[in-house]
């Protein structure tokens, strides 16, 4: 659809609208030209446009040739959230010439059209558009704060996503710290033997990381290190770190592994990883200086309760993650499989187990939650496993009980066609009716039996022999609570860390200068982790380019003129360190006045609704400017 132009009178430079269908998002409930026709008539609104999609190249130009010829000075979008393209329209404007802050969003999507229809739809949005031109007619040109930006950058977490991360960093010239809590590095994909769908070995990928990463000169490794302090802003935090001796049984064994089979610092043990130097032998601190920080800190299997699906109760219940280093460390290649020097006539596989959970099916887990998320990987590591047995072991047989096979990706659904072609047995449950696993009441038979209604034969009740049950158990993320006190995390509803946008900015996190890379952002199988990994250091590449970031200036500002130096405002600051009372010498006394660093303060406002002196606004965002938001949202012309 070609534009549609509403100019109303001329009256000099002033305020352009441009209202967008968001491809009929918006427009198939709010009437789009009779909103263009009342914000034409609004005082100060020079030109009134609308457009189908006013993001586009089209769109942004059509509103960068108004700024270039004069006709406006002032920006009105009126589409979605500014979440999304606020960023986009600011660029549209730098780019036309004009300062990008003398812009101004209304959100009719999110706002109106998803949840108002026909005239109160309209009503509203009519109501939006205007007050934010009344808020764009007293915008004032506003300057970036700049910040000097450390050209260094700190990874949490020395697995797949963590290494790759560093690696990368390096190679774009930025020097690394790279920080792991135990003594190897790999994380969990170097608990796995091969990679599906594709079969290669683990050890194979994370040695060649590692290494990568070890012979970087401008990559420093901390293991057996914990970070226990962390202050500052993007492009300069500082972070302190404690490293200590392994203490932990599981690192201690693996250790006293590696020294048994006379392994030396940088060599790869299947099912534990890299030891990339000796293991600190005393405790030390060390504070690192840094521009940007990779959060890697990965995921942990779900671990059953005890009793679901006989896990802890029968010790032939295992989980994926302990059947695949079954499979890897049996080297016999009979015609049955065997475990512990049982022979495995039977294996059972069960999916989602700790994915996909149902309040009122489930049960809860130990914290409380719910696991309502699809784990993704779960299922074609299953797949494999299953491919595996039959192709060694061809009298084993193999039971796969599911949901639903979610088998996604280049590649994965190859694994279930091939699974069905080596006779692997499929049984399908609905998530009320799981089966049931229990002793086999048969002398001489399997230990277990399963029993489940198959909806692939119409809910017929089935009874399955196991010798093996395995439980395809999801990820949940790693526990970073402290982390997250600590630097102010957001965690989503799932536990993950949440970034900014899935889609426009997967990698970033609403604190500045702190980025995700893989499995503590969502489940992710290793190709997902690494590729994800790269695109944090790209971004962290980026912000630290220039040797300083730009921040948006919407900060507090102090009128020292007004200000009494109560401190009101300096108790209500939720950003440590962004307000202060210094002393100044004032017309020859020496008084105290609250002073904002503007790199800190998180523009939240809450200094000016405590301050009695109204000393104190927020750039861009005014008392001023809200008051005519207000007067222009519940002014009678518009509703007219």
């Amino acid at each position: 659809m070609k534009a549609r132009e509403e100019t109303g009178p001329f009256s000099g430079r002033g305020v352009g609208v441009y209202i967008c269908h968001c491809g009929g998002n918006i427009s198939d409930h709010v009437d789009v030209n009779e909103v263009c026709e009342k914000a034409k008539s609004i005082s100060g609104v020079v030109v009134a446009r609308t457009n189908m999609f006013t993001c586009s190249d089209p769109g942004q130009e059509m509103i960068k040739e108004d700024l270039k010829s004069g006709v406006v000075d002032r920006v009105v979008v009126a589409s979605c959230a500014p979440s999304l393209h606020e960023a986009t329209f600011r660029n549209a404007l730098s780019q036309a010439g004009v300062n990008p802050y003398l812009y101004e969003h209304a959100n009719i999507r999110e706002q109106v059209s998803w949840v108002h229809h026909g005239k109160a739809a309209t009503g509203k949005a009519a109501r939006l558009v205007a007050a934010a031109v009344a808020k764009a007619r007293q915008l004032e040109p506003l300057k970036a704060i700049r910040v000097e930006a450390r050209r260094h950058a700190t990874v949490i977490g020395g697995g797949i996503a963590g290494l790759k991360a560093a690696k990368d960093l390096a190679e774009r010239g930025i020097e690394v710290a790279l920080i792991e809590k135990s003594a190897f590095l790999g994380g969990r994909t170097a608990q796995l033997d091969r990679l599906s769908p594709t079969g290669e070995r683990a050890e194979d990928v994370i040695y060649r990381l590692a290494q990568d990463v070890l012979d970087h000169p401008a990559i420093r490794i901390h293991h057996c290190a914990r970070v226990t302090g962390f202050e500052g802003t993007i492009g300069n935090f500082k972070v302190q770190v404690q490293t200590a001796p392994p203490d932990s049984p599981e690192d201690l064994e693996k250790i006293k592994k590696f020294r048994e089979l006379e392994k030396g610092p940088g060599a790869f043990i299947p099912f534990v990883g890299v030891l990339p130097s000796e293991a600190p032998n005393a405790a030390g601190e060390l504070s690192i200086e840094t521009g940007v920080i990779v959060l890697a800190t990965g995921f942990t299997p779900y671990r059953p309760g005890k009793g679901e699906y006989g896990f802890g109760e029968f010790r032939e219940v295992v989980t994926l993650p302990q059947f695949l280093r079954i499979l890897a460390e049996n080297k016999g290649d009979g015609n049955l499989l065997e475990v512990n020097g049982r022979e495995i006539r039977n294996v059972a596989m069960i999916h989602c187990v700790g994915s996909r959970q149902i309040p009122g099916v489930h049960e809860e887990n130990d914290n409380g939650s719910f696991n309502e998320y699809c784990s993704r990987t779960c299922c074609s590591a299953t797949l494999y496993a299953a491919n595996e047995v039959r192709k060694r072991h061809s009298d084993t047989h193999v039971y796969e009980f599911y949901r639903d096979i979610r088998a996604y990706g280049r590649g994965q659904e190859d694994l279930y066609s091939e699974a069905a072609r080596n006779g692997v047995l499929f049984l399908r449950f609905k998530a009320d009716t799981p089966p049931i696993v229990e002793a086999n009441p048969q002398a001489g038979s399997s230990p277990l039996r399963l029993t489940v209604k198959d909806t692939l034969t119409f809910g017929e009740e089935i009874q399955v022999p196991a010798d093996l049950v395995v439980l395809a158990v999801g990820m949940e993320p790693a526990d970073v609570s402290a982390l997250v006190k600590m630097m102010k995390l957001p965690v989503g509803t799932d536990r993950f860390l949440l970034e900014v946008h899935p889609k426009l900015r997967p990698v970033e996190l609403s604190v500045g200068g702190i980025l995700l890379a893989g499995t503590c952002r969502a489940p992710m199988d290793a190709g997902e982790s690494a590729a994800a990994a790269s695109a944090a250091a790209v971004k962290a590449s980026s912000l630290l380019a220039r040797g300083y970031v730009e921040l948006d200036p919407f900060v507090a500002e102090v009128d020292v003129g007004k200000c009494r130096g109560i401190g009101s405002c300096v108790e209500a600051c939720l950003g440590d360190g962004a307000l202060k009372l210094l002393e100044l010498d004032i017309g020859g006394r020496r008084v105290k006045r609250a002073q904002v660093t503007p790199a800190l303060c998180m523009g939240c406002g809450a200094c000016v609704a405590v301050c009695p002196e109204s000393a104190i606004e927020v750039k861009g965002w005014t008392l001023k400017q809200y008051e005519a938001m207000v007067d222009m949202v519940v002014s009678e012309n518009i509703a007219s």
